[in-house]
């Protein structure tokens, strides 16, 4: 079986996302994260940019990663000094980490137009960045940025740059399509050239600006690059990185290639959401491989043949990467949904039986109110629970109010006090925040922490509202869906009522329950 080398960059490049501000603990504990899940390489920044880098290499340096090689960033040395000379590298070598990754010119644009030199003194600034870090007795990953657009430009000089950093003593070369301009035929085709110039193992660092990172990546590797760069959920500068789950996912399953080891493989999931979770970036349902909807099957003629064979309508097991199958109930779904679901409560239930129909019109009864189950997954176990008599509250509001004050100077705030009972304990908590539902939620969670530790990983990711019948104007119903995550998963939840804050409240206790009805495994 062939490998190919996983190099994840989330703690650089991902950084680089709009939205994303890690702090060092967080990259930290991502990368240990990264260790845990099997990837060969991760890099941890740029040590000679900011100081919050530094300090995680001083971090790792002290208790070091178990599996994975840690990779300090950095450009080539500045023009005019020597790499011994550049502050820089100094920094990058103080850094400790067994590899270094540098970057490169590689499209002659780049060299006199922004490096502003000549493209013979870009060759000597390689040679000279390269031949000293391998002095230092470092691994030497060769980032040739621009690659594609420079090899388009100028193949002659593209292919100096690359061989100039091989024959320096670079243990890989990375050909990046720096813009995400590029064709997957176009990086098949030149990754094809260059491996006919060059005996160095080659790697492939693509970005996303045509949604074609992980097509592109595949390429290259067909096409004989061993080594893949990217991000965990494709996160990265514009439109981002190629998604490395979604590369270990089809390398793993369809192409028959080792990337990481077989046992780790169902941690994929699992470790998108914690990077996502301490992003602060919901991964979106549909994500290949891991998302929340990648299994899920609504279609009644689908759910009854997946029953049967589940290859019909699934292109592998879920379970491969920590996923798992999902029906959702809707007015095309029928009595499937529920009477799976109910299974996998260990109830049995005959799809024709009183039982299964009256459970359907208990659940189209709520449909008709406005209820919208087929997006509120969490909610919908919820209601199988409550009529199976498989449900226990755990916890029993005793009342909230809600205060809004709006000043003269145009500040709006809301203040929510709370009163709960969890086993005959009595818990009061207010919270405060610039809107109404953040604040009863910050106050809820406040209030039941102390009885469930485990609320503290979890957090709202979306709130929406929509008005079920605009003719009764302000006083319509209105249906309330809320999107939550921990560390491991995502859910939805709903409320429906003509006041918006008992609407948004119902979603907030399903949401609530759901959480601590997951984490004690019933």
């Amino acid at each position: 079986m062939n490998k190919v080398l996983i190099y994840d960059t989330t703690l650089r490049d991902g950084s680089q996302a709009e939205g994303v501000s890690f702090t060092v603990a967080d990259k930290v504990k991502i990368a240990r994260r990264l260790d845990e899940l099997g990837v060969h390489y991760v890099e941890g920044g740029w040590p000679g940019s900011n100081p919050k880098d530094r300090e995680f290499f001083a971090a790792l340096k002290k208790a070091p990663l178990k599996r994975a090689r840690l990779a300090a960033f950095s450009s080539t040395r500045r023009k005019g000094l020597k790499a011994k000379d550049d502050p820089n590298y100094r920094d990058l070598v103080a850094a400790g980490t067994p590899v270094v990754c540098i970057f490169g010119k590689s499209w002659d644009l780049h060299v006199t137009d922004v490096l502003r030199t000549t493209l013979e003194d870009n060759l000597e600034i390689i040679r000279d960045s390269v031949a000293f870090l391998k002095s230092k007795k470092r691994e030497v990953v060769y980032d040739a940025e621009h690659f594609f657009d420079g090899y388009k430009h100028n193949p002659e000089y593209a292919l100096k740059t690359i061989l100039t950093a091989a024959r320096a003593g670079a243990d890989f070369v990375v050909l990046c399509d720096t813009n995400g301009g590029s064709l997957p035929q176009e990086v098949a085709e030149i990754v094809t050239a260059v491996h006919s110039h060059l005996n160095t193992p080659l790697g492939i660092h693509t970005h996303n600006d045509m949604d074609l990172a992980v097509a592109n990546s595949l390429a290259a590797v067909a096409a004989g690059c061993v080594q893949v760069q990217g991000t965990l959920n494709g996160f990265g500068e514009r439109c981002g990185n190629a998604d490395l789950s979604t590369i270990i996912g089809i390398l793993s399953s369809k192409l028959g290639y080792e990337t990481l080891p077989k046992a780790k493989l169902k941690g994929l999931k699992d470790t998108c959401y914690f990077v996502s979770e301490v992003a602060n970036l919901p991964i979106p349902d549909f994500h290949a491989f891991v998302g929340h909807s990648a299994f899920a099957h609504k279609a009644g003629v689908h759910i009854d043949a997946i029953l049967k064979n589940s290859r019909a309508y699934e292109h592998l097991d879920p379970v491969t990467f920590g996923n798992h199958r999902r029906f959702i109930t809707s007015e095309l779904a029928g009595k499937m949904p529920i009477v799976q679901k109910a299974e996998e409560m260990a109830v049995k239930i005959d799809k024709k039986s009183d039982q299964a129909k009256e459970l359907l019109a208990s659940l189209q009864e709520k449909e008709l109110a406005g209820y919208q189950f087929e997006g509120a997954d969490a909610s919908f176990e919820l209601f199988m629970k409550k009529h199976l008599k498989k449900y226990r509250p755990f916890f029993r509001l005793e009342g909230f109010r809600i205060h809004t004050e709006k000043k003269a100077d145009g500040q709006a705030r809301a203040e929510a006090t709370i009163q709960v009972e969890v086993s005959g304990e009595s818990q009061f908590s207010a919270a405060d925040s610039v809107g109404p539902v953040d604040a009863l939620d910050k106050a809820l969670r406040k209030a039941l922490t102390k009885f469930y530790p485990s609320l503290k990983h979890m957090r709202l990711t979306d709130y929406k509202v929509r008005v079920l019948d605009t003719k009764d104007g302000t006083s319509a119903r209105v249906r309330v869906l809320i999107e939550s995550q921990d560390e491991h998963d995502s859910w939805t939840t709903v409320g429906v009522h003509e006041n918006i804050i008992e609407a948004s409240w119902e979603a907030l206790v399903d949401s609530v329950e759901y959480k601590l009805l997951k984490d004690s495994g019933k």
